[in-house]
């Protein structure tokens, strides 16, 4: 970034302040003018900075001060003013406050920002001592030159009637993805648009999910985010985002133009692109902590404005920062200036960006009251009564690196939650661990056990077997350690626990054998996750097969490696999973809205789900309780298991018959007269690459079920 030219004490300011409004926060334009307001408890003076084509920096003061809003009406401002904010007050690091002049500040409101940050020591609020460590001294150098501007946008947009989907949470398919990652390589796209959102909004690209079935994607964090400097230096980059600087504005990397404002129309247009293909857009947030990390790291923002509102400061020695989620600080949620930043941004993204729900990262923090993770804090007491946002899609990553930090199935009844132990458990069962049958019924079934105490209903659970957070699904049945070397860290980074199996060799390899068996456990995975009850979330890419060749925790790679590679795809296991995201679809009976009671239904006379075991009697306990177990069979009971629909009319589907065989030997099962049917066909078998012609059976038969596989059934012939 060029330096910015400091006006000189002689040269005439040419800009009036009038005293304008506290509110809104951050930078308004009205069609003449804009209204600027900052929060700052400590500050003893705010000047706003304005930065004109030519770099060249013009300082304003803002005199008025209205319950801590620092406020001023500039006239003739208009929408691409570039900006930021310089924070005089007091710097006493040890009483938590670092309050720096010479510090260029983001608008914590800004909707655009504009430019990277260079990592020079004038970056920092603090001077740096020989090992590198902060001293209590000040650092008085500007800035400017190395830090990002805030943008001034028009709030004004034509959505041409957009609508959000608007899909039940039951009925919801999510794909979590990287958009980047989704379409840098994409050969069908203008290479001017690959790695950008309106690559995502391409026919191309709309075209892909929508074949694929999937209703919904999640985006992997595009709120305004930093490079760490030590990435930096290793040539490395922070992939992932999940290191917000700016909770309203889209990050401007993503924009096929890097104009700061064209990030926000770009975004805009991609969100009604994806809407009027059916698809919600789901953001995954990160308002548990910032770019800005611990003691040693830079002054962009919060830190300069009021460090002590921001920031959980260690009680005693406030020169530390609390940290919740190991990148060194943690948003102090007990400020209601904090609560209202983050409620502010909240429904921004609803109401002017249109999005259609949120997936909070390490959402545990945003709990934490004092230390505890309190399940009524006042962020979900805000969030409850929210008429905007308790109406959008609510997920929870239920954990944090604190202590008690993981809390899954703890969260508020409109939440769902990634569901860790829906993972641990699919994974466990289908490399063959001992004992886990009892608790892969329970996962399959929505985990009622974490959920039904709570109110909430199966669509609680949103089941995962992989996310961006550890392996791929291919390296996860390729590997059984994780490879993370490239990462710069000795290996010593990520999950070392991922219950993977490589199932013989260690990475890639020639054996037809290993590799056949690689792909049924991963059709396996794929089928036991969307024929389970809850809500299913696949990793982009694991639909094809797609490696990152062992690495768990690829954040900061911006490369092939974390791309998605389009040219070697595995065309088999795409269409398995079409075909499976199409049987859900079409059966109520996977996307029940109320919990399995086992019991018979009332004018039916069978249960609504029956457990049996391979020889078709009920499990009794100390069928559930022999660790040798690993053979199952499930009836689904289709009359009626859904329900009435929203409406009152009755739903009625299809009963389903689930053979799970995750022993290393064929197993063989009697149907009987399950359920009173005497006729079952075929749908889904795992141990086969490519479907076969359907294979009616008689109630009574006996059937082989393969190795390591899941062969599902129907009563009807049309599944």
């Amino acid at each position: 970034m060029a330096a910015p030219k400091r006006r000189r004490p002689d040269t005439p300011v040419t800009h009036d302040v009038w005293p304008g409004q506290p509110f809104p926060l951050g930078a308004t334009y009205d069609g003449e003018g804009v209204n600027f307001s900052l929060f700052s408890e400590v500050a003893e003076r705010v000047e706003l900075c304005l930065f004109d084509d030519d770099g060249l920096e013009t300082c304003l003061r803002l005199d008025e001060n209205t319950a801590f809003c620092w406020h001023g009406y500039v006239p003739g401002l208009r929408p691409g003013q570039r900006y930021g904010f310089r924070v005089s007050g007091v710097w006493e690091p040890q009483q938590g406050v670092r309050c720096n002049r010479s510090k260029l500040l983001l608008d914590p409101y800004a909707k655009a920002i504009q430019g990277d940050v260079v990592y020079e020591p004038a970056i920092f609020g603090h001077v740096i001592g020989p090992d590198g460590s902060p001293l209590d001294a000040a650092n008085f150098e500007d800035s400017a030159p190395f830090v990002p501007r805030s943008v001034v946008t028009d709030p004004t947009f034509d959505w041409n009637g957009d609508t959000s989907p608007k899909r039940p949470l039951h009925e919801t398919i999510i794909y979590e993805m990287h958009v980047k990652g989704f379409t840098k390589l994409n050969p069908k796209l203008p290479p001017e648009i690959r790695g950008t959102y309106a690559g995502l909004a391409h026919p191309s690209s709309i075209r892909y999910l929508q074949e694929l079935g999937v209703t919904a994607v999640e985006l992997m964090p595009i709120h305004q985010f930093v490079h760490d400097g030590f990435l930096l230096g290793r040539g490395l980059r922070n992939y992932w985002g999940y290191n917000s600087i700016g909770y309203f504005a889209p990050h401007a990397e993503y924009a096929s133009r890097r104009g700061g404002v064209d990030a926000i129309t770009e975004f805009r247009e991609m969100v009604k692109a994806l809407h009027r293909a059916g698809l919600e857009v789901i953001l995954d947030v990160v308002y548990n902590h910032t770019a800005e990390g611990n003691e040693r790291g830079p002054t962009l923002c919060f830190r300069g404005i009021d460090n002590r509102a921001y920031y959980r400061l260690v009680h005693d020695r406030p020169e530390y920062y609390l940290d919740y989620t190991g990148t060194g600080n943690s948003l102090n949620m007990r400020n209601p200036h904090v609560l209202q930043l983050i409620m502010d941004s909240l429904r921004y993204w609803v109401l002017d960006m249109h999005v259609d729900g949120f997936r909070f990262d390490l959402a545990a923090t945003l709990a934490r009251e004092l230390h505890d993770v309190d399940r009524l804090s006042a962020f979900f007491d805000l969030i409850q009564q929210d008429s905007v946002l308790s109406r959008v899609k609510l997920i929870a990553e239920p954990w944090d690196v604190g202590e008690g930090g993981y809390q899954v199935g703890n969260f508020p009844p409109l939440w769902s939650e990634w569901n860790g132990k829906y993972r641990d458990a699919i994974r466990d069962y289908w490399r063959g661990a001992e004992g886990t049958l009892a608790e892969f019924a329970s996962r399959l079934t929505g985990s009622s056990d974490l959920y039904a105490g709570t109110g909430r209903q199966p669509y609680a659970s949103i089941n995962f077997v992989t996310s961006h957070d550890g392996f791929t699904m291919r390296d996860l049945v390729s590997y059984n350690e994780k490879h993370n070397e490239a990462n710069g860290d000795e290996n010593r980074d990520g999950e070392s626990h991922n219950r993977s199996w490589n199932h013989g060799v260690e990475g890639p390899t020639d054996d037809k054998a290993i590799n056949a068996l690689r792909e049924q456990q991963m059709r396996n995975f794929m089928a036991t996750l969307l024929l389970s009850q809850g809500v299913p979330m696949i990793l982009g890419g694991d639909e094809w097969g797609r490696t990152q060749l062992g690495n768990n925790n690829t954040y900061c790679h911006d490369s092939e490696l974390t791309w998605f590679d389009w040219e070697h795809q595995h065309a088999g296991l795409l269409a398995f999973t079409r075909k499976l995201i199409a049987l859900r679809k079409a059966h109520p009976t996977f996307m029940r809205r109320r919990w399995f009671q086992g019991r018979r239904l009332h004018g039916v006379g069978v249960e609504d789900i029956s457990w049996l075991t391979p020889q078709g009697t009920h499990m009794t306990d100390e069928d559930w309780t022999a660790g040798f177990a690993k053979s199952l069979m499930v009836f689904l009971n289709g009359a009626a298991i859904a329900g009435r629909g929203p409406r009152g009319e009755r739903i009625e589907d299809n009963s389903f018959l689930l053979l799970f065989n995750a022993h290393h030997e064929p197993v063989v099962f009697t149907l009987g007269l399950v359920g009173g049917k005497t006729r079952w066909y075929t749908c889904i078998d795992t141990s086969l690459p490519a479907p076969r012609r359907r294979k009616s059976l008689a109630g009574g038969d006996r059937i082989t079920v393969a190795a390591r596989s899941l062969l599902v059934l129907s009563d009807s012939e049309r599944c």
